[in-house]
């Protein structure tokens, strides 16, 4: 009994250790930031702070910052719905900074649709006479991208170029194409439960589609999503049939050219619409031979 005792106290002292250094850490940053400050550029800041705040207070009344307050609300909320980007965290850290160059680190967390990503980064400002520049270095990116092999290859080609407005617009495209992906599997298997499955789950990239009345006859419908290293992204769809040695037997329909067909059906149909009959007449045993002698004749008019 007292061991338990002794062990809950353990970790209790082991957590308020860990929690103290994280902000000692923390503080050191925040006092490493405050160095590259003088007393009197912080004093200065401070002034001009109220001295605008000031100005703005005696110009517009508290309803008219509230209605720009909504309104800067409202466009936020218009450009994640859009983009389907949603940031959870940021953070920054000044690693150097002086009259021409400035050096800081920035890391930032989030998710576009259902895909979690974190990024880090270094930007560097540097300012002359003329112009101010602004260069992204050391850029990592944090994602469950080893098992899409296409996406792994994209962030790895980012990373090395340091192009942050093509990975946020490239990763919006991705992610738009994989929800979409993920609710019509979704979609199909509720409408259709005896016949579709999902073997590896609604995140899986394949559905298989199984006639109760033709045992060991499965079609295979494969969604692929194809991202290049220029972020272009491009779905890819492709169906492999598996059929037993009785139904070849039997002649039931020339089972070699049904990829070739389904193709010819999604050009023809889209999507949604050529899955769906394929669905259907997956599960009629004598609809089947129907089905791809149909879209043998799709794809010689679409020829």
């Amino acid at each position: 009994m007292e061991n338990n005792v002794y062990k809950v106290y353990e970790d209790e002292i082991q957590l308020l250790e860990e929690e103290i250094k994280l902000l000692a850490e923390k503080y050191d940053d925040l006092k490493q930031e405050s160095t590259f400050y003088s007393d009197e550029e912080i004093l200065t800041s401070i002034k001009l702070f109220q001295k605008e705040f000031q100005g703005e207070s005696k110009g517009e009344c508290p309803s008219d910052l509230k209605a720009q307050l909504e309104s800067l609300e409202r466009e936020m909320s218009f450009l994640m719905k859009f983009t389907g980007i949603h940031f959870t965290s940021h953070s920054k850290k000044t690693l150097e900074k002086n009259e021409n160059r400035t050096v800081q680190k920035h890391r930032l967390s989030g998710n576009c649709h259902s895909l979690p990503f974190q990024l880090e980064f270094q930007l560097l400002e540097t300012q002359n006479k003329e112009n101010v520049s602004a260069v992204i270095t050391d850029f990592n990116i944090r994602m469950e991208s080893e098992e899409y092999s296409d996406l792994s290859k994209f962030v790895s080609s980012t990373e090395k170029h340091g192009n942050l407005l093509l990975f946020f617009r490239s990763l919006s495209s991705y992610a738009e194409w994989y929800e979409h992906r993920r609710c019509t599997f979704l979609h199909f298997k509720a409408k259709y439960p005896d016949i579709v499955a999902l073997p590896e789950g609604q995140l899986g990239d394949y559905m298989i589609l199984r006639n109760p009345k033709l045992p060991g006859f499965e079609l295979m419908i494969v969604w692929k999503i194809h991202i290049d290293e220029e972020g272009r992204t491009t779905p890819v769809l492709d169906l492999l049939t598996k059929v037993p040695e009785q139904v070849l037997e039997r002649k039931m329909a020339p089972f070699e050219n049904a990829p070739t067909c389904f193709r010819s059906m999604l050009l023809l149909f889209g999507i949604e619409t050529a899955i769906e009959n394929l669905i259907k007449v997956a599960g009629l045993e004598k609809s089947i031979p129907a089905l791809l002698t149909r879209g043998s004749n799709f794809k010689s008019s679409f020829n």
